[in-house]
């Protein structure tokens, strides 16, 4: 037993040592393999620094000369229209400079806070900053964070193109070096100072100080020298006017990176902060008599677009921004915005955008009425809610094109709840129509309808049909199918939408810019987005199909424009009843109006109301049809002289002729009354195969008049006609009978005397000796009978010559007739020939019947009070 456990206990003595030399040899070998890595590490360190340096030496050698002429003023641009015209110079207007020794050092100390803090320290490059922005790169990519000093930013402003690479960067790293080498640090703040694009066209703090606020620098205020500090960093986002809450949020961190580095004291920050950003700017009408320039409106998109795609600085360079502009456009839209009657009050706005359908180019804007420029924006910048201008897009476009319903799809307009909810939708004029067409419900602007569509569709496929068309949707609910919600969007972004149906579904990004072309005339950069298919041709002809009927018989007829092929879609939206009980407002009482129409040219959405949401548009015609007026005006103009084309039905659409209201639809037959028949689109393949049945045509004949006899008044030289008929029975045919009365005079061409309900009329002026043929037909609906007809002669009577015989005496003057004595009472008596039954007497009159005077009755048609029907929807109401 002894020897069995010594043999166990140095069994195990012996696992256990070879269980340690084991251990010891992986430790062995993970020390080594950590060694090879380390080395392996260094050695790719020493390979990359000596690249990078050898790269750094090459792009350095490839860097342009220093300028000085450039590093003083930039080089002007040139806006070029769609005809390659220059417009504009971009660069050239006049602006303050300077000197080093006049810039307050208020203003310094703001602009070391915000942009360079170490700039007295450094020698271009401040390795600190640039430590952070690696790590920062590293994290979100290259070019995600810049760390450029006040040097680097004037040799990017001054030689560089606007570009995030690693050749530029490196270049900026050594022109800077150089900069710092040949001027001194005050020279270079000055450079700075001067030429930095503070917003629009405005550079430097001189010229944005007057720009902003009408004052030297030497009289702002520490809020106002704190906001123009921090708008370098994004020129035309952090500018005032345009964007206030944005502004105001940037000058408060430049007021407190003031503070942390000891600028300004605590109490300083506090009280500049609460001072509103827009409280000492330069009143409107000032600014516009300062900065008057041609098409300002058009100018600030194409600079928003530039600033988007990080471009800005690139302005500096000499240049050629090639845009879409229209110039002769341009001016229809101006003069049309500036036309004074047009509008319910003095206040009332408007903004436009003109858009050519087949690309996407933006051709015209109208930023709003005597607009001067940068400042709020009312076809780009201004935001509102889109009422019912939003119905094909997020329900009947989403629903063709997912469900492939056709034009002549069933939906029931009849009370009914927000989905899930208590809530009740309403229609604009409190009435339910029940069953139509998503034609007749899309037309006519129903609410209800385009609620149960949306529903019908589901968020999700609705969110992505208008994502496809610029609209950035997030979470959707049923009231924003109706406009309502939390997503405001500007006249660019509806144009874009709308112009994607007028050109088969094909939808480009709106953009003014083509083109940038710089310097040398060889390198240039596109600035147009690819052109993308968001939605089946089928569909896209489809909805523009019943937005024909919006036009000609909907709820925009102001916008018709005769001869000419256009589509459309009004929009309203209304006041939460809080604000309307807040401002004593009335029910009538909407805070947008919107029109957006397109044919295969052009496609314009337009924008009206007022700058204060809470001024409300009060009446119809110059106030919610304005978008409508103003479409008319400039489609109008753009579109004389032009042959523009009709919209044309692609392959992938059927047309159809179906039976009004059946479920399923069926396609009517010969015999399908014509109130029955509907001529609807479908989806190719999805039309219906069954036909009406054909039922037995009854032809109704109607009968000609009978018994027609006449007779001569002598004593009103007039004859009396009287007639009789058989009317048809009223369950075959519905409406009265009415009967027309001709007459020819010796064989002469017949006329029309009168048509009249009676079965007698009198015509008057019967001359003796004369022969009267009279006819008379019936006529109902669209049945007429065969004419009866009858004749009247009138002989002249025979008159002898009295005999006188003359005595023979002495002539004597003759006596003038007694006025009073002879003539005729105009009674007969009974002693006309053509008259047998006795004396006749009558009042005088006709009853209507003299074919010279129009017939009683009614005879004519009341004018419509209202020929525009007023559009029926409700939009904007509040989430359920």
């Amino acid at each position: 037993m002894s020897d069995q456990i010594n043999s166990r206990t140095s069994r195990r003595k012996n696992v256990e040592s070879d269980r340690s030399n084991k251990k010891n040899k992986k430790a062995g070998k993970g020390k080594g393999l950590f060694k090879k890595i380390f080395l392996s590490l260094v050695i790719a360190g020493f390979a990359v620094l000596i690249g990078g340096a050898g790269l750094f030496a090459y792009y350095a050698s490839t860097a342009p000369k220093l300028d000085e002429n450039l590093l003083k003023d930039p080089l002007s641009s040139e806006f070029l229209d769609k005809d390659q015209n220059v417009f504009m110079k971009f660069g050239a207007e006049k602006r303050d400079f300077i000197p080093y020794d006049k810039i307050p050092k208020l203003m310094e100390d703001a602009i070391l806070a915000t942009e360079d803090i170490r700039f007295y320290k450094h020698h271009g490059m401040d390795f600190w900053r640039l430590g952070g922005a690696v790590l920062a790169n590293f994290k979100s990519g290259f070019g995600s964070q810049g760390a450029s000093t006040i040097t680097q930013q004037v040799i990017k402003n001054s030689f560089l193109k606007q570009e995030k690479t690693l050749k530029r960067k490196s270049q900026e790293a050594y022109l800077a070096f150089q900069l710092e080498r040949q001027y001194d640090k005050e020279e270079i703040f000055e450079m700075y100072f001067n030429k930095i694009l503070m917003s629009g066209t405005v550079y430097g703090f001189g010229t944005a100080s007057q720009y902003f606020y009408g004052k030297n620098l030497d009289e702002l205020e520490l809020h106002e020298v704190a906001l123009l500090a921090g708008l370098p960093q994004y020129p035309n986002g952090y500018n005032p006017f345009k964007n206030p809450e944005r502004a105001e949020k940037r000058r408060n961190i430049v007021l407190g990176l003031m503070h942390q580095h000891k600028k300004i004291t605590k109490e300083e920050m506090d009280t500049a902060k609460a001072i509103p950003v827009i409280s000492t700017l330069l009143p409107e009408e000032k600014r516009q008599a300062r900065n008057k320039s041609e098409y300002p409106a058009y100018v600030d998109i194409v600079l928003d677009e530039l600033e988007a795609a990080g471009m800005m600085d690139v302005l500096a360079e000499g240049v050629k921004i090639q845009t879409a502009l229209d110039p002769a456009a341009q001016k229809a839209v101006e003069n049309a915005l500036n036309t004074s009657d047009l509008y319910e009050s003095e206040k009332m706005q408007a903004g436009m955008t003109v858009m050519d359908t087949k690309t996407g180019a933006i051709v015209a804007v109208g930023g709003g009425r005597d607009y001067s420029g940068r400042d709020l924006n009312f076809a780009s910048d201004q935001k509102r809610q889109p009422g019912s201008v939003i119905k094909p897009i997020l329900s009947y476009g989403p629903a063709i094109e997912n469900l492939s319903w056709s034009t002549g799809q069933r939906i029931v307009d009849e009370p009914y709840n927000y989905k899930g909810t208590n809530k009740s939708i309403r229609n604009v004029d409190g009435k339910f129509l029940g069953t139509q067409t998503i034609r007749e419900a899309l037309y006519k602007s129903r609410n209800i309808p385009a609620i149960k569509v949306f529903e019908e569709i589901g968020t999700q496929k609705a969110g992505a049909f208008a994502k496809g068309l610029g609209l950035p949707y997030g979470k959707l609910n049923s009231s924003n199918a109706l406009g309502g919600g939390e997503y405001n969007f500007s006249t660019v972004q509806i144009a874009g939408a709308y112009s994607a149906f007028g050109n088969g579904g094909i939808y480009t990004k709106p953009h003014t810019v083509k083109k940038i072309i710089f310097r040398d005339g060889k390198t240039e950069r596109s600035m147009v987005s690819d052109p993308v298919a968001t939605m089946k041709d089928s569909t896209a002809y489809m909805v523009t199909d019943i937005l024909r009927d919006v036009v000609t018989s909907g709820t925009g007829t102001v916008a018709d424009i005769p001869g000419l092929d256009e589509a459309g879609k009004t929009g309203t939206t209304n006041y939460p009843s809080e604000i309307i009980s807040k401002h004593n407002m009335k029910n009538t009482d909407v805070p947008d109006s919107w029109f957006a129409g397109y044919t295969t040219d052009y496609t314009i959405a337009i924008w009206g109301g007022y700058k204060d949401y809470t001024t409300p548009i009060t009446t119809y015609d110059k106030g919610r049809r304005v978008p409508q007026n103003l479409f008319r005006m400039v489609m109008s103009d753009i579109s004389s002289g032009k042959d523009t084309a009709q919209f044309s039905q692609p392959g992938s659409v059927e047309e159809e002729t179906i039976v009004y209201g059946s479920d399923p639809l069926i396609l009517a037959s010969s015999t399908t009354p014509a109130n029955m028949r509907r001529t609807e689109l479908f989806v190719r393949g999805t039309a219906p195969v069954e036909v009406a049945e054909v039922e037995e045509e009854v032809v109704i004949e109607l009968e000609a008049p009978t018994s027609l006899r006449t007779s001569y008044v002598a004593e009103t030289t007039s004859a009396d006609l009287v007639w009789s008929h058989n009317a048809p029975n009223s369950e075959t045919v519905e409406g009265d009978v009415e009967f027309t009365v001709l007459v020819s005079v010796d064989g002469s061409e017949q006329k029309e005397m009168t048509t009249t309900k009676e079965k007698s009329v009198t015509f008057s002026g019967v001359e003796p000796g004369k022969t009267y043929t009279f006819y008379v037909f019936a006529k109902i609906a669209d049945l007429k009978s065969d004419s009866t007809s009858t004749q009247l002669l009138i002989e002249e009577a025979a008159v002898e010559e009295p005999i006188i015989e003359v005595p023979p005496i002495e002539p004597i003057e003759p006596i003038e007739p007694d006025p009073n004595v002879g003539g005729e009472d105009g009674s007969n008596n009974g002693n006309n020939g053509n008259n047998g039954n006795g004396s006749t007497s009558g009042d005088g009159s006709n009853n209507g019947n003299n074919p010279n005077d129009s017939s009683t009755g009614e005879g004519g048609t009341d004018a419509n009070p209202n020929p525009n029907p007023v559009e029926n929807e409700s939009d904007g109401d509040s989430n359920p």
